[in-house]
């Protein structure tokens, strides 16, 4: 699946979300390495992260020539700052319908609106891809985010008070969110 977009970022710098492909794998991994470092609402953390550069890049490639997964790159100044992507829940017929989302941002490039373009393109890459769901779990306590996916139309439909297990802070509550399309 292919995407390209130039967008205006809230400090006036010009953005651009592209498909990764294999030339970024080790830019990815490393805003992948970096991201995962700077917040605790993640999934994993930086050491538990197993892939290589050139695994990484054989992951963009395989995203970039799906018809129904993408991984998108945001990019200011020639910089990768963030990434985020759909990925099929499974290949069955009962959940081919459901897609999950994912994203990660640079902390010094939070707040300039890239989260909110990323989430965008994701949600029209899923409808173009035949998605009728996107699905995300989102930290509870991560007010900004939970706020940012409800505005674009997600909704909770579910809470798992252990979801997380953090190694900072112990257990996480977990909000589960979907988008019909």
């Amino acid at each position: 699946m292919e995407y390209l977009k130039k967008i205006k970022l809230k400090d006036g710098r010009e953005c651009i979300l592209r498909n990764g492909d294999e030339r970024d794998g080790q830019a990815a991994l490393e805003n992948f390495i970096l991201t995962h470092g700077q917040t605790d609402y993640l999934l994993t953390y930086p050491d538990e992260n197993t892939m290589t550069a050139e695994e990484e890049a054989k992951y963009l490639k395989e995203k970039r020539e799906s018809e129904r997964e993408i991984e998108i790159l945001a990019e200011v100044e020639g910089v990768p700052v963030g990434l985020a992507g759909i990925a099929a829940i499974g290949e069955r017929d009962k959940i081919r319908h459901r897609a999950d989302f994912g994203i990660s941002i640079d902390k010094a490039y939070w707040n300039l609106g890239i989260g909110t373009a990323l989430l965008h393109a994701c949600v029209d890459c899923a409808g173009k891809a035949g998605y009728e769901q996107i699905e995300l779990n989102v930290v509870a306590e991560n007010e900004s985010a939970v706020s940012i996916y409800k505005k674009a139309g997600f909704v909770e439909c579910g809470r798992n008070p252990r979801g997380f297990k953090s190694r900072l802070t112990g257990y996480q509550e977990v909000i589960y969110m979907r988008m019909e399309l």
